[in-house]
């Protein structure tokens, strides 16, 4: 069962990313405030949840939210900062946006650099336990997915619209026999073999 806040008595918010481990596309996080009466039984990690889940619940969520905030960090960006600096600076972005400024931030994973003088704690796997964590882990999901399957209409030899850019076969057959596109991060490995030299 997930727990609403760490810091009953604080202004706390969950925050979270999605698609750190893709081949294309943006990394994007979300930070979310709930008010302190927030239940939904659906509400879990996002990837736990089926798609049409996540969809139920970012409605609710985006409703019942005290603030919500999602933020892209786009390929040249993540080129520039590497993924992981990207992903935090996707939830820093996010946070800074909430209004009200929360007092306190939870943070999905184990790594974050503080956003001015807002305390934080990391927490491994916190999608899995906290309420406000699990609701961002939501919006980042499905605002991430979202942005997948428009650019897939413009390539839909990849196959985003199912794997989202992640490194699936389709996904990795289709860049030998068509190449990279603009939405392909450059800096990654895209494929197995790229780094290999012939003997």
């Amino acid at each position: 069962m997930l727990i609403l806040k760490k810091h009953p008595d604080l202004l706390e918010c969950g925050t979270d990313e999605a698609g750190r481990g893709c081949l294309a596309g943006p990394v994007t996080a979300a930070a979310v405030l709930l008010p302190d009466d927030f239940k939904n039984p659906l509400l879990n990690d996002s990837k736990k949840l089926t798609e049409k889940n996540r969809n139920i619940l970012r409605k609710i969520i985006e409703k019942e939210a005290i603030s919500f905030q999602v933020t892209h960090v786009f390929m040249d960006e993540i080129q520039k900062l590497n993924i992981l600096h990207a992903s935090i600076a996707a939830m820093q972005r996010s946070i800074l946006q909430l209004r009200p400024t929360p007092e306190f931030i939870l943070v999905d994973g184990n790594k974050f650099t503080p956003v001015t003088n807002i305390p934080h704690e990391c927490i491994v796997k916190g999608d899995g336990k906290y309420v406000n964590i699990a609701a961002a882990s939501v919006l980042a999901k499905t605002y991430r997915d979202e942005y997948m399957q428009k650019i897939d209409m413009e390539f839909p030899m990849y196959g985003w619209k199912k794997n989202k850019g992640y490194p699936t076969k389709t996904h990795r057959d289709a860049i030998r026999t068509h190449g990279a596109t603009k939405y392909h991060r450059m800096g990654f490995k895209l494929l197995p073999e790229q780094y290999t030299l012939p003997l």
